[in-house]
């Protein structure tokens, strides 16, 4: 019995080390304004199988997110934040999603094509 319990914890703890061998960390840019967005940001991002964490600040406008490689990419919760109508360094929501915010949710877009496309002429 007592080998059994053990094998057991072994296979946990091999399994444990290799699922968080793909588990990477990474920071963006997140357009919004107040918590309302935050929670929307997130939710958003944590709806992507595989990640693991989402915290979003509204002073800094950056996201951190957790997530296993295995399971996801950066661009997947990138598009999905994106969708949620908030604009990332990576992907532009639909102006229509964008739109459907509330009020106080509506960030300056002008500023956030100005932040992503660095260097970029829009004329």
């Amino acid at each position: 019995m007592k080998l059994k319990l053990v094998g057991l914890i072994g296979l946990f703890l091999v399994s444990s080390l290799g699922l968080s061998a793909q588990e990477t960390t990474k920071k963006f840019k997140v357009f919004g304004n107040c918590s309302m967005c935050e929670n929307r940001i997130e939710k958003a991002a944590l709806a992507v199988d595989g990640v693991s964490l989402a915290d979003w600040n509204k002073e800094t406008k950056m996201i951190e997110v957790a997530f296993d490689t295995a399971k996801t990419d950066i661009h997947k919760v990138h598009m999905a934040i994106a969708n949620a109508g908030h604009d990332t360094e990576m992907h532009k929501a639909k102006d229509e999603v964008y739109n459907e915010l509330p009020g106080c949710c509506k960030y300056d877009r002008a500023k956030s094509k100005m932040e992503g496309h660095e260097g970029h002429s829009h004329n």
